[in-house]
Formats: C-alpha cells, sequence, structure tokens
C-alpha cells in the first residue's frame, strides 16, 4: 500500500506485515501437527492458494524450535518440480551437521549410511519441511517415504513434512500412489468458517496500530463502512485475497477521495470472475495443463470447459471425473 493511502486512513503498517491469526482449527493443526512430526512419519498441509500454509510453517517451525526437543531442517529450492531426493538429502546435512569442514557423501549408498548415522548422533527427532510439495514428482515422494524407513531402521526418527495445494492430498489418495498415502497423515487448513468478519476487525486492527477495542472500532468505521466490511467478508475467503483486495479498494479510496471506502469502491475493485470455475480450480492446484493431465483429456477441451463452451454431454462427463479424484467444481 502507498504511503500515502496508509496517512490517509491511518494505517501504521501493510497488510501484509499483520502477524499472525490464531483460530480454534489452526491452534488444533499445530498440535496435530507437532504431535504427528514427533512419531516419524509423513505428514502433509494441504490448502487453497493463499490460505496461510506458509504463516502456518513458520508457526510450527517456531513451536518445535521452543520445545527444543525437535530439529528443524528446511528445504529452500525454489525449483519444486525439479527437487531431488538426492537434492532433499542435501538440505537435510546442510542443517544438521556441526562440523566446519564436513563434506557430504556423493556416492549414494554411503549418503544414506551417513546420513542415518548423523541423525542417531544428533539425538532427536528432525522433521524436514518442504513447501509448494504439490509440484513434487511422485518419484521424490516414494524417496522420502523411503528415507523415513532408511532412519528408523538406524535408531533416528525423520519426519517430513509437505505443505502444498490441496491438489497435494488429491494426488497422494489415488490408488497409484497408495505406497505414500495410505502411510500419510493428513491435514487441511479450511480457512476462515465463520470467522472472515473477525478476521477482517483484526487484520483492520493490527494495521491501525491499536489494540483498544473501543479506539480500535473507531478507526475501522472512520476507513471501512460496515456495509462494505460485510461485502468483503461474504466475497473473499484467503488471507491473501483480503491483502489484496483491501489494499486495492483503499488505494481506489483515496484516488477518488472516499472516506471511509464504501461498498460501492468495493465493488469497483473485486474481480468479477473471482468465484468463476477457473479461477477456483487454479486456487486448488488445477491449471489447464495440470487439468488435461489428470483426465486424460485434450487441451482445447480443457479450455472450452473453463470457458463455459464444451458441449453439455462432454462437459458433464469431465465434470463427474473431477469429482471422482477430488477435484471441485
Amino acid at each position: 500500500m502507498l504511503s500515502d493511502v496508509r496517512s490517509y486512513y491511518g494505517f501504521a503498517k501493510d497488510f501484509s506485515q499483520a502477524g499472525y491469526y490464531e483460530t480454534g482449527q489452526s491452534q488444533q493443526i499445530v498440535k496435530e501437527l507437532s504431535h504427528e512430526i514427533r512419531s516419524g512419519k509423513l505428514v502433509t498441509l494441504s490448502g487453497v492458494v493463499g490460505s496461510g500454509k506458509t504463516t502456518m510453517l513458520r508457526r510450527i517451525q517456531e513451536t518445535l524450535a521452543q520445545d527444543k526437543e525437535i530439529l528443524v531442517s528446511k528445504s529452500l529450492s525454489v525449483e519444486k518440480s525439479q527437487l531431488s531426493l538426492p537434492v532433499l538429502i542435501n538440505a537435510l546435512f546442510y542443517d544438521l551437521a556441526t562440523e566446519k569442514d564436513f563434506k557430504m557423501p556423493t556416492q549414494p549408498e554411503k549418503r544414506e549410511r551417513v546420513l542415518r548415522d548423523l541423525i542417531r548422533k544428533r539425538g532427536k527427532p528432525i522433521a524436514l519441511f518442504i513447501d509448494d510439495a504439490h509440484d513434487l514428482h511422485a518419484k521424490t515422494l516414494v524417496g522420502l517415504k523411503r528415507l523415513i524407513e532408511v532412519v528408523r531402521d538406524g535408531n533416528g526418527t525423520l519426519s517430513v513434512v509437505l505443505a502444498g495445494h490441496p491438489k497435494l492430498k488429491n494426488d497422494l489418495r489415488r490408488p497409484t500412489m497408495e505406497e505414500i498415502g495410505s502411510r500419510a497423515a493428513m491435514f487441511d487448513l479450511e480457512g476462515f468458517g465463520g470467522d472472515k468478519v473477525s478476521y477482517l476487525k483484526w487484520l483492520l486492527t493490527q494495521c491501525l496500530g491499536t489494540k483498544a477495542k473501543t479506539e480500535a472500532a473507531g478507526k475501522i468505521d472512520a476507513a471501512l463502512t460496515e456495509e462494505a466490511l460485510v461485502l468483503l467478508s461474504s466475497r473473499l475467503s484467503t488471507p491473501l485475497q483480503f491483502d489484496t483486495y483491501l489494499t486495492r479498494a483503499f488505494e481506489e479510496g483515496y484516488r477518488v477521495g472516499q472516506k471511509p471506502v464504501t461498498v460501492e469502491v468495493i465493488e469497483s475493485v473485486l474481480a468479477k470472475d473471482i468465484d468463476d470455475m477457473e479461477p477456483r480450480l487454479t486456487r486448488h492446484g488445477y491449471n489447464a495443463k495440470v487439468l488435461g493431465e489428470v483426465l486424460n483429456a485434450k487441451p482445447r477441451e480443457i479450455r472450452a470447459l473453463l470457458r463455459g463452451q464444451l458441449p453439455a454431454g462432454r462437459a458433464q462427463e469431465l465434470q463427474h471425473e473431477m469429482l471422482a479424484v477430488g477435484i471441485p467444481l
């Protein structure tokens, strides 16, 4: 958000800097995830684009760091589709090795043996976190499962936490991925549910720089009308969406000199197709290319389906197949 806009409406910081919003569901997920990690498992956390998976991963890592009972390792590679098991093993070595002149083995058999011994010597369970894991190749997922078993056979404990779009969960539930999916502990980050209004008020309060309830309510009313707040809460569903459209709304309100921001301003910035099939599927990790691969359909058919131009019979057939593999409509 532009600094002039922040000053005009009284914001002390951008919405992206608000911090961590804790709900009953998020508390339960952090608790259960921490428990599963201590057991040495493959764990998945899935949620739509912008639902707060990365933020929750940070929260879990902070919780583990405070407890000091589990050592945390993270994959920093940004090209997840190219991420292989050897690269992930390197990440474990980078984070766990304590010797300054330590040299990672390059020969596979020796590499796994040295890693197993290193984990056992560290004397604590290890948690490897991988974000955007929906892009991992199936071969890599199988390798991670076997690596967990290798470490366990060496009297160590390794858990792998995968975070990604709902596509990740659906992929692991396919019969062809039964070897992995049947052994994975899966968690869904479902969003705010009925807490969207509460979240929006919390977000505004955090960024307006006040904690007193009466003062916060007054500042919110001065920045955003109650009708506009209700409209945003009814149309948006993720932290990313609230961040994006609140920023656009206040910048547009500043441009036209509207204070507080009204329903009319909100409607002028909200994308008209925000809830159409294509953006909804994309949030779940299914673009046209992925859909074509999953449904074994031609690209032109997928494009026609997303545009509502496919003959009714074929469209119904593809939609039935999508529902069968867990793709939402």
